[in-house]
């Protein structure tokens, strides 16, 4: 099932995004949590790609187990960082060999060591580039893309980095993932932004439910997002307590995928850091106001 083909629908997709563990256990310990997460009937499932070698290897080997043995739609991420045109060659045969029709098309973030991206030989520099070789090579497979609703860290301002997704999009992807987000008024503005730009592709809100606050921190440091003061205030008081935490952060979280979705949303991605606890209680409770609407 390819992935574009979902927003046909009039109900709202459901994903989830899981990163690769990085021994058998861990693997194992994964699938337990998306046998689970099986259950609140995801529209697809996407797989991180690190840079180590032994990491992507597994990226390929779960969303094949993923589609094979559990039964969802899985899609899986692709990336710039250390390959060549032949290796992404190589990597579109394995995927199409084990019927995978899905690919989140990324730069990837600049390997540890690095001050700026560089890319490979014989390779690409851009996502765009990324996503237009995909197209050239006739990969048979639906290409989503990433896009920062609070702007990119590396772009120089909002309006060159909307002008770059303009330029990824225009090379062939099919929808949009955003990257983690607090306060639904950027959501909005840059999705307003984008159709005034001609993007017409279904843009879908990445969702992360705060379960740490200091890993939440880490996160949006790194990404460019912000945290809401009132949102930060209320973490703070109980920053020490993992428990209180996590009550706050999943509270907000229902209340994001809220108007997220009463306002038009095509769907929700969730960000689950290879857990399911806080998800399934965030969709349990957004399907038991579905039922009780009139």
């Amino acid at each position: 099932m390819r992935i574009c083909n979902l927003f046909d629908s009039a109900r709202p997709t459901v994903s989830f995004e899981f990163f690769p563990p990085k021994n058998d256990e861990a693997t194992e310990e994964l699938f337990s949590t998306v046998r689970k997460l099986k259950e609140s009937a995801p529209s697809f499932v996407s797989v991180t790609y690190g840079a180590g070698g032994s990491t992507r290897r597994r990226t390929l080997e779960l969303v094949a187990r993923i589609k094979r043995e559990i039964g969802i739609e899985p899609m899986a991420h692709l990336t710039c960082v250390g390959h060549s045109r032949d290796d992404i060659r190589r990597i579109v045969d394995a995927l199409v060999a084990e019927d995978i029709e899905n690919v989140l098309a990324l730069r990837g973030d600049t390997p540890k060591g690095q001050d700026e991206f560089v890319a490979a030989k014989d390779g690409f520099e851009f996502g765009s580039e990324l996503v237009a070789f995909l197209r050239e090579i006739g990969a048979p497979m639906c290409i989503g893309a990433a896009c920062y609703p609070e702007t990119h860290p590396e772009a120089a301002d909002a309006d060159r980095d909307l002008s770059n997704l303009k330029t990824k999009v225009d090379a062939g992807v099919d929808f949009l993932i955003t990257q983690l987000f607090f306060d639904n008024a950027d959501y909005r503005a840059f999705v307003s932004r984008a159709r005034a730009t001609g993007i017409k592709l279904p843009i879908v809100p990445g969702i992360m439910p705060i379960l740490n606050y200091g890993q939440i921190q880490r996160f949006t440091t790194m990404c460019g997002a912000g945290i809401p003061d009132a949102l930060a205030e209320e973490l703070s008081l109980v920053e020490d307590d993992l428990e209180a935490v996590a009550g706050v952060g999943i509270s907000f979280a229902i209340d994001q995928c809220r108007e997220l979705l009463a306002a038009g949303a095509p769907g929700l991605h969730f960000y689950t850091l290879n857990r399911s606890p806080a998800t399934r209680a965030i969709l349990s409770r957004l399907r038991h106001d579905r039922m009780r609407r009139p």
